[in-house]
């Protein structure tokens, strides 16, 4: 059956009506599609910049805590100088009142003369040379000659040599020298110093960890004592 120009018009609105439709349903599909790729692209993007945001705040975290443990330890290291600063500043003090304390023994005869004895032997045993030469303060040369004179016999004895002891006249120790003798071998080559001071620094040093221990404790930090 043959359709008029009424009928046509009308299936071509109809068809015109159906095409919109369609294209708006289409539109609205695309729309919805790039609403949802868009909202997942923006998600994924914040997530990044978040996560950069994190990894950029924990490095700086990691940062400072590295900052305040070099800081700690820095201070910790200042504090433990300045303890130790401290502790060798009393030792030193301690010394040298001790060293003040020498010219006590020397106002005492009797003590003084027995001590050049004992160090003057010490000292021609350890050279246990033919000829030594003995240095002493310019006020003690007669307490020295008797000590020395009292040393030979017993060195002879002890070291089955002979010696020949020669007092030095024209090179002496100081005379604000706490006191004792320095020995040398006829060539001057080996000396051996066993003025007051001499021997107090070497008591000093052997006996320097027992005086540190009886003044600030054990050191916590050594693990073997000898």
């Amino acid at each position: 059956m043959a359709l008029n120009d009424i009928d046509v018009q009308k299936r071509i609105k109809h068809m015109m009506a159906f095409i919109e439709q369609e294209a708006n349903e289409k539109a609205e599909e695309i729309d919805a599609k790039a609403e949802e790729e868009f909202n997942i692209e923006k998600g994924r993007l914040v997530q990044t910049q978040r996560l950069k945001i994190m990894e950029y705040y924990e490095k700086k975290e990691k940062q400072i805590e590295q900052q305040k443990k070099i800081q700690m330890s820095t201070v910790r290291n200042q504090a433990r100088l300045e303890v130790l600063r401290a502790q060798n500043d009393l030792v030193s003090e301690l010394l040298n009142d001790a060293k003040l304390r020498l010219s006590q023994i020397v106002e005492d005869p009797g003590v003084y003369q027995g001590m050049l004895y004992k160090l003057v032997l010490q000292a021609l045993l350890r050279l246990l040379e033919p000829v030594v030469i003995v240095r002493c303060r310019p006020q003690d040369h007669f307490l020295v000659e008797h000590a020395v004179q009292k040393a030979i016999p017993e060195y002879m004895t002890v070291s089955r040599k002979r010696v020949k002891v020669q007092m030095d006249r024209e090179v002496h120790l100081a005379m604000n020298a706490a006191g004792g003798v320095e020995v040398y071998s006829g060539n001057q080559k080996i000396k051996v110093s066993n003025t007051l001071e001499s021997r107090l620094d070497l008591l000093a040093q052997e006996k320097m960890p027992e005086i540190r221990k009886a003044l600030f404790g054990a050191n916590p930090n050594r693990k073997f004592f000898i």
